[in-house]
């Protein structure tokens, strides 16, 4: 059995949302009133204590001088006409009056008839001598002030006073009384306006409602509903007439389909062969288009490899000019200074001092010649071995770090002139068989990523490339780098073709795509990935190797 929604109407809406706005803008501003009031009530009853405090306390200057407690007590009595004042101390200073925090003791006080006696306020005079303060349990109002020598302006003593608060809480009273009775009242006008109003409303929502039921139960479509006084209301009854043509020309139009769908009925099941076939073409279609698809798609990330090895290519040959340079300068000036030497050899002028400096000479050259033409070999031994591995997809058996010092040696030219640093942290006698040139292209489209990427307006970034046996038959390589991280719209498509930062400034979007499927069907291993923006990335892949030891 389900529970019945409880609907509410328009009118009761109506009624709740002006009542709730009138009963909320009531209490704000009727709160707000009476906070000024009481706080204009508070500073007048606080101004007039203080008032009624200095000049009791200056008629009281003279008596303290003279010493004569008797008048002063005789003149504090005249208090017992206003009824607001309970309790008056008077207290005389005892040392020098030029000081304000002398010792004071009892000269005279006033007792209101029928108020209990007050203990003496010595230590409290200070305290409420900065403002006037409310005893709210009692509902008093005490206040002290200094007595100052007119003419020496030192202080004579001080003067406590302690007044009945009643005239403040009637007040208060009386006007909570009367901001409450005034909301009351308008609150009652609120509602009887709320009514007034909701009924202009509702009452041709109403009208709105039977005919339309009614219009539903005949299906008169043709009828028409009369405009209201309403402007909104207006436009929805032009808006439902708008609706009921539309209605009647479609059902019109629907009796014309039914008419012409019983004379098509004959040739229905010639017309279904023929977008039978029409699928099937199109199905075919699409199946072709999708193979060459896969086609351009492995075409493009073949030619992203061979870019990859032609980048390799021309930052090797730039490499390799320069030492093979060096070793012709040097050669050059060998074969200059023989030329000298031979000459003096034959016109007979030949000094042993020249001939010693051109022996230093030659021995300089040849070993730079031999530093140079040997850095050459090198060069181009390490791109020969990775230019290999990147064509080749055979198992070999390798020494992992120096397979990475390889890589790394290849992609000098592209590195050294920025201030990255590669840590590289794998044991350097650990040997393993597996297919190197998924490992070569892997390492280094991670770290082109890293320096095109990552590093974007960093000047100096770290990459740390970890190595090391998961088990005896998985390997694990951890790459990371403290770059700008991956963002999270991209993170979660970073395999995918074609995803790049860079689309319209030379990036492609395969280069992970690459390294997604090196690492799956080339090595048949794992790849993860951890990044967050502004955190640089972390790599990790795992794969099975045929074998490995420690040479």
């Amino acid at each position: 059995m389900t529970d019945r929604v409880v609907k509410l109407s328009i009118r009761s809406l109506f009624l709740w949302a002006v009542m709730s706005i009138a009963t909320v803008s009531l209490v704000i501003s009727a709160g707000l009133s009476m906070y000024t009031q009481v706080k204009s009530y508070r500073q007048e009853i606080e101004l007039s204590i203080v008032t009624l405090a200095k000049l009791i306390g200056q008629s009281s200057a003279n008596s303290l001088i003279e010493n004569n407690a008797i008048y002063l007590e005789e003149q504090l009595n005249n208090l017992a006409f206003a009824d607001q004042i309970l309790n008056v101390h008077i207290y005389k200073s005892l040392e020098s009056y030029q000081s304000l925090d002398t010792k004071v003791v009892s000269f005279a006080s006033y007792n209101k008839a029928g108020e209990y006696l007050i203990a003496s306020k010595e230590n409290q005079l200070a305290d409420l001598a900065s403002s006037p303060q409310f005893i709210s349990e009692n509902d008093f109002l005490e206040v002290s002030e200094r007595i100052y020598d007119q003419k020496t302006g030192g202080v004579l003593g001080w003067i406590y006073i302690r007044m009945s608060a009643d005239s403040f809480n009637k007040l208060v009273g009386e006007s909570f009384l009367l901001t409450l009775s005034a909301m009351c009242v308008l609150l009652l006008l609120s509602f009887l306006l709320a009514v007034r109003f909701q009924r202009m409303v509702t009452s041709p929502i109403e009208r709105l409602a039977d005919f339309l039921q009614r219009t539903s139960r005949q299906r008169d479509y043709s009828a028409r509903i009369e405009n209201s006084s309403i402007r909104e209301l207006d436009i929805l009854s032009d808006s439902v007439n708008v609706m009921l043509v539309r209605i009647q020309e479609y059902m019109q139009k629907q009796r014309q389909a039914e008419e012409q769908h019983r004379r098509l009925n004959a040739s229905l099941e010639e017309m279904v062969n023929q977008r039978t076939m029409a699928l099937k073409s199109a199905n075919q279609e699409l199946i072709q288009t999708l193979e060459k698809l896969h086609q351009f798609q492995r075409q493009i990330v073949q030619n992203e490899k061979m870019a990859s090895l032609g980048d390799m290519v021309a930052g090797v040959a730039h490499e390799v000019n320069t030492p093979i340079g060096l070793g012709v300068t040097a050669s050059t000036m060998m074969l200059d200074r023989i030329a000298v030497i031979e000459k003096d050899f034959e016109n007979k002028t030949l000094k042993a001092s020249a001939m010693k400096r051109f022996l230093e000479e030659s021995n300089e050259n040849l070993n730079i010649i031999y530093r140079n033409l040997n850095r050459a070999a090198e060069l181009i031994s390490s791109f020969k071995q990775v230019a290999v591995d990147q064509s080749s997809e055979s198992n070999r058996t390798f020494c992992f770090a120096q397979l990475v010092n390889e890589i790394l040696l290849s992609l000098q030219p592209r590195l050294k002139k920025l201030k990255h640093n590669i840590n590289v942290n794998c044991d350097p006698t650990l040997c393993v068989e597996t297919k190197a040139g998924p490992i070569n292209q892997i390492l280094i489209n991670l770290i082109m990523n890293s320096v095109i990427h990552g590093f974007e307006n960093i000047e100096k970034g770290e990459i740390d490339i970890i190595a090391e046996l998961a088990t005896p038959e998985k390997f694990k390589l951890v790459y990371r780098d403290n770059g700008k991280g991956i963002p999270d719209d991209i993170r979660k498509r970073i395999f995918d073709p074609f995803v790049t930062t860079k689309r319209g400034q030379g990036g492609s979007g395969l280069g992970m795509h690459l390294v997604y499927n090196l690492v799956t069907q080339a090595l048949n291993g794992s790849i993860t990935l951890t990044s967050e923006e502004g955190q640089g990335v972390e790599f990790v892949i795992i794969f099975p190797i045929a074998s490995a030891k420690s040479v």
